[in-house]
């Protein structure tokens, strides 16, 4: 005879629950070494971070800030005298010797940055919605916008130095070539701190585009397609949906814009050292300019703790900001 065929079970049999309190039991009876590597193995990992951050963020934070309330003297053998806020009050003070040129200089990187944020943003902008259509070669047309922002800032500013040269500059030759007088671009006063910023929006919009491009491209196209059916076209489209959508992008463009106008300092150094009279200085060249001298130390800690100040507020700014637009989007 045939042995019977065997049908499988209509329900497979689940494994036996295992008890909470058998569990917990044995996790109890891990040994304490265990348990306690257990515990500390995920501090452990950002361990080295923490140092990294300690050592280079929060220790020199903290000493610029305790230095900035003595007075150094210039004999390194006398101690420093606690003076409490003396430097600060000393900066915003136009009679002092250090406080005319940081007031001045103070008002150069607000006229630096706004001026670079009006300009660059839109400018970027615009480069995004031209390179985001076809054309032809169009990976070239990307690459030569882009390209400004892959140059060293010295490098971009040095190129600028010989244009705005006074006698074999580029930019003074075709004046004298459409019969116009030359420009001193680099040594008039009024006009040094726009040349400065004119090589920033130069270097500055190529690379903020790409943020945008990327937006632009995460854009349904569907989106278009639907308005276009209900009668948009041109502007009605950019204003409804592009520029919407392209919020929070703007928004980060914008912040990060206004942080690195504040860490400007290399580009000074070939476009005339912040001279005449320090009349294109920036905030943190000048801290880099008094820091040689050692009865200026404390004023440079001081400066320095007011540059950290505003970075931490457009840091700040920038997480609420987000942080409400997240809110919003998800609403």
């Amino acid at each position: 005879m045939k042995p019977a065929l065997r049908h499988p079970p209509l329900f497979k049999k689940e494994p036996p629950m295992q008890d909470t309190a058998l569990t917990a039991s044995k996790a109890v009876s891990l040994p304490w070494s265990r348990r306690l590597l257990r515990i500390a193995f995920p501090y452990l990992l950002i361990a080295p971070t923490l140092i990294l951050v300690f050592i280079f963020t929060l220790y020199p934070a903290a000493n610029a800030v305790i230095d900035s309330l003595y007075s150094i003297p210039r004999n390194a053998r006398e101690a420093p005298v606690f003076v409490g806020l003396g430097n600060y009050a000393d900066l915003f003070n136009p009679d002092h010797f250090i406080g005319a040129t940081f007031t001045m200089v103070v008002g150069n990187t607000l006229f630096f940055a706004i001026t670079s944020v009006l300009f660059s943003v839109p400018m970027s902008l615009g480069f995004a919605l031209l390179l985001n259509q076809r054309m032809p070669l169009l990976g070239v047309w990307r690459f030569g916008i882009f390209y400004p922002a892959l140059l060293p800032l010295i490098g971009a500013a040095s190129i600028w130095a010989f244009l705005f040269s006074d006698t074999v500059g580029l930019i003074n030759t075709v004046l004298r070539s459409l019969g116009g007088t030359p420009v001193n671009w680099l040594g008039d006063p009024n006009l040094v701190l726009i040349s400065v910023t004119l090589v920033n929006i130069w270097k500055q919009a190529g690379y903020y585009m790409i943020f945008y491009l990327a937006g632009l491209q995460n854009i349904p196209r569907e989106l278009y397609e639907a308005a276009a059916l209900d009668g948009a076209h041109g502007w009605g489209m950019f204003s409804s949906i592009t520029l919407p959508l392209l919020r929070r992008t703007t928004l980060f463009v914008l912040v990060v814009n206004f942080i690195f106008a504040f860490q400007t300092v290399e580009q000074l150094q070939a476009l005339g050292q912040g001279n005449p009279g320090d009349r294109g200085t920036l905030l943190l060249y000048l801290i880099f300019k008094t820091i040689p001298e050692r009865r200026n130390w404390g004023y440079v800690n001081a400066m320095t703790v007011i540059l950290v100040l505003l970075l931490l507020s457009f840091t700040v700014a920038n997480f609420f900001l987000f942080e409400r637009g997240r809110e919003d989007a998800d609403a």
